[in-house]
């Protein structure tokens, strides 16, 4: 088969950790508004679902046409060679969305195609292991079939979340955008459910994090079972001990060290109930204090809020000389308040309905 347009969507404002992910797998990325866009095969549709850490999932482009009304779509899409792709014996689920284009009613455009399939064999489900999605913008009608199935931010093995988790692809493009490459020690004094220290633990592990869950793309007719067993019994390494997770709720520090265990990096990373006020660099060089403190929208009230950032950049710059500082927040108000000097701020990012942004540092003084 001729290689193909595969679209990795991201959260808008994460497309350049992501194309820097996509380049290190070998790929040739174009950014995108939500996404980057590679060219490959299958084999790469497989990698990209099993090593990319800041992708939401993984969609494959199939074939486009033009369609100026809803008769045109009717008829196009019943002649699509669908079974080229697409299994008989499992049941599509249809949806589409129709953006500045004659044909608007998206409701209408996947009633056709969802036509089109039953009138070529396919039977149909809402809870069907592959999703065909439909695309009509501008008038162009896109296909694209989804091989992730649950997102990819879902790695199989953190069963346990905090009241305002982080999404483990939006950590991982954090981790990224300030340097971060396994390589070097990682604290996070407010660690929740241990997103951030597992990341980082995974990363210096060599883990893949698609390792432990399954895909959409295994209900394909195009799956190679014994190529993407070989895909996945990649190399690992066992780093020392040097991710660092501290909460001041106990119930925190039992399921982020649930979560390690499940994850496999409990080896090399701890975790320890303590407050900001007890907080202590480890026995490592500098690396990097990685945070996602409540913001006051879900957690807490703002005004008490304040002291909180306080203390914590004080005990940062007082005891964390030489290391540097992602700090995850959506008010910049509470981010200033730490008086930390941070560099030129990142573009923000939608998470569970909130703006959040990532500030850095370069190495404290």
């Amino acid at each position: 088969m001729e290689p193909f347009d595969i679209f990795l969507v991201c959260a808008p404002g994460l497309e350049a950790p992501l194309a820097d992910e996509a380049r290190a797998l070998g790929l040739a990325p174009g950014l995108g508004v939500g996404g980057v866009t590679v060219t490959g095969g299958w084999p790469d549709v497989w990698r990209c679902n099993l090593h990319l850490r800041c992708a939401a999932r993984v969609l494959v482009r199939i074939g486009s046409f033009r369609v100026m009304h809803i008769a045109q779509l009717d008829k196009r899409a019943r002649k699509f060679p669908f079974s080229d792709i697409l299994r008989k014996d499992l049941p599509v689920r249809v949806e589409a969305s129709c953006q500045k284009s004659r044909i608007y009613h998206d409701k209408a455009a996947k009633q056709r195609v969802e036509g089109a399939l039953v009138a070529q064999g396919f039977t149909l489900a809402e809870d069907a292991p592959v999703t065909l999605k439909t695309r009509i913008e501008d008038d162009l009608c896109t296909f694209s079939l989804d091989t992730t199935g649950e997102p990819l931010h879902k790695r199989g093995h953190k069963l346990q979340v905090g009241k305002a988790p982080l999404r483990e692809n939006l950590a991982a493009a954090f981790l990224r955008q300030c340097g971060f490459d396994g390589s070097e020690a990682l604290v996070d004094p407010m660690c929740g459910s241990g997103t951030f220290v597992i990341e980082a633990a995974e990363i210096a592990a060599g883990l893949a994090p698609g390792r432990d869950r399954a895909f959409a793309f295994e209900n394909l007719g195009s799956f190679d079972p014994a190529q993407w067993a070989a895909l996945k019994s990649g190399k690992t390494e066992q780093p020392t001990l040097r991710f660092f997770g501290s909460d001041r709720d106990d119930g925190a520090i039992r399921s982020a060290t649930a979560n390690a265990e499940r994850a496999g990096v409990s080896g090399f990373t701890r975790f320890t109930r303590a407050a900001i006020s007890d907080l202590m660099p480890p026995d490592t060089p500098p690396g990097l204090v990685m945070v996602n403190p409540p913001y006051g929208a879900r957690i807490g009230q703002r005004k008490l809020l304040f002291a909180l950032y306080g203390s914590l950049g004080k005990v940062l710059v007082d005891r964390f000389k030489g290391w540097r500082v992602g700090i995850v927040t959506s008010d910049a108000g509470l981010a200033k308040a730490t008086g930390l000097r941070f560099r030129p701020p990142l573009p923000p990012v939608q998470n569970g309905g909130l703006r959040i942004a990532l500030y850095r540092t370069d190495p404290l003084r």
